[in-house]
């Protein structure tokens, strides 16, 4: 007998996902773009699709498309979707449960034979961490089409460019922009996602709607000094990069400590070289990520950081290089789709909804370029996301699926309404 569509479903088809063959690292989750798990995950994502009643392909980007028909052929349509890869030692939730949810809303209509009159489509872009390539998003800018400026002359950690691994993948990189959909093709666009925080269990709240998107900035920062005998050069002689780089660190970690609630700056990868015992570090290469809930909060945090690198630069005389590699706005959430989803998290809740500003970056923010979005938060445990205990419970997933269907009536009904002022 054929299973009904669930939140519950949605949950452990997530766990499946989460082991090889569905991982490049057989220890624990890790799926990059473009890699050996991302194609198998992308082949039984397919599969579940056309269960679901969708025709399922894969675009120019390597993101994942299901399109369930509205009542017209080629009607414009309502996308839903989040992201299918990963960090390392990853959690099975984070982006994955969205596309799932996704995936259940089409079979929760599917089962009941309803149409719209626009079509349903779910999508799992195939990069937005960034955890292969130098730059996050890129799939989903692709999709966009905000791609134009993008030095796609990319490698990855093992030196295999994109156009190696597109073309690998039976893709071309001179084609990705033909990822590119349309405006008139995309009506709105609404992504379910684990809130990676704690705001929502803290206050025991399964679901929570978000108002906007936080600013950030990603920057390389290059620090090269002097390369040395450990055993030879003089302490006060030397001009030590990693030293000089830790400073970097702490003086970074205190201007993000010293700003608003919802400033930020983080150091997540460090590069030394030559990296052995028995030599003065040369050059530091490490990555600073800067957030803010507004674009002035974190551009004066990027210029205090600025100085203040420069200033330790200068006074351990070594050279410091920062390389601006991502710049993505604050995004606020389309106005009339946060209500929309506001009342569907009510009816599902039965309590006025929780709205936050999400500080994590996620698709949504660039796929605002292309139509009007909208988000729901889902309740993580602890707020732990990026993390194999990242966890959620399956009623707060039957509750999200309550409200992303009642969003999409509701949806459907206010378009109506509005074709009806239309015709008087």
């Amino acid at each position: 007998m054929r299973e009904t569509a669930s939140g519950i479903r949605a949950v452990v088809r997530c766990d499946e996902l989460g082991t090889a063959p569905y991982s490049d690292d057989p220890a624990g989750l890790f799926r990059p773009y473009l890699g050996a798990g991302h194609a198998a995950t992308l082949d039984r994502i397919a599969a579940w699709m056309t269960e679901a009643g969708m025709t399922a392909r894969i675009d120019a980007a390597g993101n994942i498309l299901g399109r369930y028909e509205g009542q017209s052929p080629d009607a414009p349509a309502l996308m839903i979707g989040s992201h299918v890869d990963s960090v390392r030692d990853a959690g099975r939730y984070d982006g994955m449960l969205g596309v799932m949810l996704g995936i259940e809303a089409v079979a929760w209509f599917a089962e009941r034979r309803r149409r719209f009159p626009f079509a349903i489509e779910v999508i799992g872009f195939g990069d937005e961490e960034g955890s292969r390539f130098p730059v996050s998003m890129l799939a989903t800018r692709a999709v966009a089409g905000t791609l134009a400026g993008q030095d796609l002359d990319l490698l990855d950690a093992d030196g295999t460019s994109l156009a190696t691994a597109l073309e690998i993948f039976g893709l071309d990189v001179a084609r990705l922009d033909h990822a590119a959909r349309p405006r008139e093709d995309v009506l709105a666009y609404v992504e379910a996602h684990i809130e990676q925080g704690p705001v929502l269990e803290a206050e025991d709240r399964a679901l929570g709607v978000v108002s906007a998107i936080a600013a950030q900035f990603r920057f390389r920062a290059t620090v090269c000094g002097v390369a040395g005998h450990a055993g030879t050069m003089a302490m006060r002689l030397r001009r030590d990069a990693l030293a000089a780089a830790a400073e970097m660190v702490l003086a970074i970690e205190r201007i993000g400590g010293a700003g608003t609630d919802d400033l930020v700056a983080t150091v997540g990868r460090m590069e030394v070289r030559p990296g052995v015992p028995n030599v003065v570090p040369g050059a530091v290469e490490f990555s600073i990520d800067i957030r803010a809930g507004t674009g002035a909060v974190r551009d004066r945090a990027a210029e205090a950081v600025r100085a203040a690198l420069a200033g330790i630069a200068g006074a351990r005389q070594v050279t410091l290089d920062m390389e601006l590699q991502q710049d993505l706005k604050a995004t606020k959430n389309d106005p009339g789709l946060t209500r929309l989803m506001e009342q569907a998290v009510q009816h599902a809740m039965g309590i006025a909804p929780r709205t936050l500003v999400s500080g994590a970056g996620h698709d949504a923010m660039v796929m605002a370029g292309l139509a009007p979005m909208s988000m729901l938060f889902i309740r993580c445990a602890g707020g732990i996301s990026h993390n194999p205990a990242e966890a959620v419970r399956v009623e707060d997933a039957d509750l999200a699926l309550r409200a992303m269907t009642d969003f999409i009536e509701r949806f459907d009904a206010r378009a109506a309404a509005s074709a009806q002022q239309g015709t008087q």
